[in-house]
């Protein structure tokens, strides 16, 4: 039998403490500031739908066009990663109507990305996440300052 106190001992190292004077407590991604928070949504879509160029053309796409090339499960996990940037809007402050543009633009990537091919080709031209950050851009802009 293994008393408890050895245990305690034993792992003290191993502790994470979820309160107020951990700094990362609740995130993490640690504190960031809106405009950081701004600039990870924006870099994440450009991964997603434009971080490359297809050689001997002008036409981008992104990780995005490719995990969807595995049939069902890769249209998953990239309306997966787009429905944690919509998330992520809604706590930068983003209004329901915002918000539900931005799902409305995941849905109608994730559904017509199903498709075989046709899909695919619809995923690197329409661009659902760098519609969704332009889309929170704007409303940004517009807010005052404080």
């Amino acid at each position: 039998m293994i008393r408890p106190e050895t245990l305690e001992q034993g792992f003290r190292e191993f502790r994470y403490e979820f309160g107020k004077d951990n700094p990362f407590a609740g995130s993490p991604f640690g504190n960031l500031t809106r405009e950081q928070r701004i600039a990870r949504l924006e870099a994440i879509a450009k991964l997603l739908d434009v971080a490359f160029i297809l050689p001997g053309t002008n036409i981008r796409y992104g990780i995005d066009g490719l995990i969807g090339l595995i049939p069902v499960v890769g249209d998953i996990i990239t309306a997966a990663i787009s429905l944690w940037l919509v998330r992520e809007a809604r706590a930068l402050g983003a209004p329901w109507y915002i918000t539900a543009r931005m799902l409305g633009n995941v849905a109608v990537d994730g559904v017509v990305g199903i498709v075989p091919f046709a899909g695919d080709a619809f995923d690197v031209m329409f661009r659902a996440n760098m519609r969704n950050v332009r889309l929170l851009r704007r409303w940004l802009d517009k807010q005052p300052r404080l």
